[in-house]
């Protein structure tokens, strides 16, 4: 063996070396928030997306899910957006609005006519611009997934119209839209915390509460409220964000797999929310639970034109939500 080939084959081993050296270093590792249990749907979703870019992107980046809230709470992950403290999450388009005040037009109720409208309406060019609403708090929404509807469920008094809301005492979250919109409906907003509703249902401190069915069916509500309205006052999405640091940092074939990642777990998670609904109503229908459609969802709607005067302000907002109403017209 000649000095010569042995010092060649040296160079290679060495060339070898470096190259997975400098691969390795090029990987990027995404952290990922998540405020959800494991099995819910958008924490499947969130754990697709992460395994698809990994796949797509030939391992240059990868992600890790952090379930539960492990990062923080919701109001801090979304500040160490700023940061690069967190890659990716998904947020609550309500909680998104107290940073990027357009995305406020997302909870207002009744401002999607149903689950597709409001799919038709995100996953358009309204959705682009509330994204760009997030790009001074370093976010990009590349999807959106749903956060169900939240309807009323009451004790005693089946609501099939306002006038049947009037006086009722209906538990709410502490946030000023939520109060806004049970007192516009001429109800007693009652802010309560999540987990003294069953008692309080159960003793007569309020009279019903509101939320989406799987919620309702989870948490044993329907024990003692039989009446489930599906008037669908709010229907809130969540978006799932990247940072736009990561986003800037991508190459235009790496930006098409995550966005086209996004897209996919979004269907999934939209996939398997309507799978969750369809079970809990099976449940809620075996323990003789009332579902109660609204034959004319107008007077309710038209109840909410002070909500609106109050919170839909700015040149922006207004413009959003015409276009929102627009769409599918």
């Amino acid at each position: 063996m000649s000095i010569s080939w042995r010092l060649g084959r040296a160079s290679i081993l060495a060339l070898s070396a470096a190259l997975v050296v400098t691969s390795a270093a090029q990987a990027r590792e995404l952290r990922g928030w998540n405020l959800h249990v494991p099995d819910y749907p958008g924490s499947i979703a969130m754990e697709e997306f992460a395994a698809t870019i990994a796949e797509g992107t030939e391992g240059r980046y990868s992600g890790s899910v952090f379930h539960n809230g492990q990062l923080g709470d919701q109001r801090f992950a979304i500040e160490q957006f700023a940061f690069d403290g967190i890659d990716f999450a998904v947020f609550s388009g309500g909680s998104l609005g107290d940073f990027a005040p357009a995305l406020n037009i997302v909870s207002m109720p009744y401002v999607f006519r149903s689950q597709e409208h409001m799919f038709e309406v995100l996953d358009g060019e309204i959705g682009e611009r509330l994204s760009d609403a997030l790009a001074d708090h370093n976010m990009v929404a590349l999807a959106w997934y749903t956060g169900g509807s939240r309807s009323f469920y009451t004790v005693r008094t089946a609501v099939r119209s306002v006038d049947d809301l009037q006086g009722l005492r209906i538990r709410v979250p502490d946030a000023d839209i939520f109060v806004a919109t049970v007192e516009a409906l001429g109800a007693n907003a009652t802010p309560l915390a999540f987990g003294e509703v069953y008692t309080s249902l159960q003793t007569g401190v309020i009279d019903g509460a509101e939320n989406n069915a799987p919620s309702f069916e989870s948490t044993r509500h329907y024990e003692v409220a039989k009446y489930y309205t599906l008037d669908e006052h709010l229907m809130v999405p969540e978006a799932l964000v990247v940072s736009k640091t990561v986003w800037d940092g991508l190459s235009p074939e790496d930006r098409t797999v995550f966005r086209d990642a996004a897209r996919a777990s979004a269907q999934t998670q939209r996939s398997l929310w309507a799978e969750r609904e369809a079970a809990s109503a099976e449940v809620l229908q075996e323990a003789g639970v009332e579902f109660i459609e609204v034959e004319d969802k107008q007077p309710f709607i038209d109840a909410m034109a002070p909500v609106y005067e109050r919170f839909v302000t700015s040149e922006e907002a207004q413009a959003l939500l015409a276009d929102i109403q627009a769409t599918g017209n």
